[in-house]
């Protein structure tokens, strides 16, 4: 006879500061996990890159090449590879072992707001606030891009990607999404500039900030308005929206200090961190544990399910 499973755990959400990173760089304009979240990189306005262990508070490395600020970096899946954008124009492609960079792609006409690897980190996605999206091949090295995709009429402010999709929200109020293997297009206007996308984790959504300080949950293929989440403030800056790791909740960050939590089916508010005094400028939800980094002036907080305990000094 077998026994009867148990019950899932509730999903938490994280609730208490852990660890503060006073990362040196100026105004950190972005934090984001690696693939597995063991670590995060950190974007400065100094023009700097810097890697960390943020569970331990570890700086582990400082990356410089920019000629401006740094808005955005991402990791390849095995963690040998960095690309990053910057108001310089350039999307970098670096080697994580030596700091040194591989190679520097060119054809932006103006700052990279977001950059994302495919799965096998063969390919680099960046969007720019020249209202295109451009494909570099990395294997290639080739110098020009392989695809360019200038459907938008303003800037292109975030961009990722699934196995045959690249999701793109724009300053000109519409959420686009490619899909590769049928070659189609699909547009859902929103109304307002847009500052985040993501895919939910079942693939099957795609949520959206946008600048009427109001979050949406978009059915992908239908474009049907599944849910809207109020209580932040987003008028001004490119903020983050990111999802719970199981799905449960959505979250956005806010221009009052705080980053908050709604229940993704009851849309209701869960919880309201308060991170810091000035515009929360980055969120990034660990890929696997009730973990968040939250980026305000120049550092980074690390926030933990209730429970947890957490080892060393919080405040490095």
């Amino acid at each position: 006879m077998a026994f009867p499973r148990p019950r899932p755990a509730r999903p938490e959400l994280p609730r208490q500061r852990v660890r503060s990173l006073q990362c040196g760089q100026g105004a950190v304009r972005a934090a984001r996990f690696n693939a597995d979240g063991n670590y995060c990189l950190t974007c400065g306005s100094d023009k700097t890159l810097k890697l960390w262990n943020p569970h331990k508070g570890t700086a582990l490395r400082t990356y410089q090449g920019h000629g401006y600020e740094v808005l955005d970096a991402a990791g390849s899946f095995d963690n040998s590879q960095i690309c990053s954008g910057s108001a310089d124009k350039a999307v970098p492609f670096w080697d994580v072992t030596t700091g040194a960079v591989v190679l520097k792609y060119r054809g932006h006409a103006g700052k990279v707001n977001c950059v994302q690897f495919n799965d096998e980190a063969t390919v680099i996605v960046s969007g720019s606030i020249d209202s295109t999206v451009r494909c570099w091949d990395c294997r290639s090295r080739r110098p020009d891009p392989v695809q360019v995709l200038d459907e938008a009429k303003d800037g292109i402010s975030s961009v990722k990607l699934s196995a045959y999709e690249i999701l793109s929200g724009s300053v000109d109020g519409r959420v686009r999404r490619y899909d590769l293997r049928a070659g189609q297009l699909y547009s859902d206007y929103i109304g307002s500039p847009i500052t985040s996308v993501c895919f939910t984790k079942d693939g099957q959504c795609v949520l959206v900030a946008s600048l009427d300080s109001t979050l949406r949950l978009l059915d992908k293929d239908t474009g049907e308005l599944l849910g809207e989440y109020t209580g932040h403030r987003s008028t001004t800056y490119r903020l983050d929206c990111v999802l719970s790791e199981q799905d449960t909740h959505v979250g956005c960050a806010s221009e009052d200090g705080h980053v908050y939590f709604w229940d993704l089916v009851e849309g209701s508010l869960a919880l309201s961190l308060p991170v810091g005094t000035g515009v929360v400028q980055s969120l990034a939800f660990h890929p696997r544990l009730p973990c968040v980094l939250a980026a305000t002036q120049g550092q980074v907080t690390l926030w933990r399910e209730e429970n947890f305990q957490a080892e060393g000094d919080p405040d490095t």
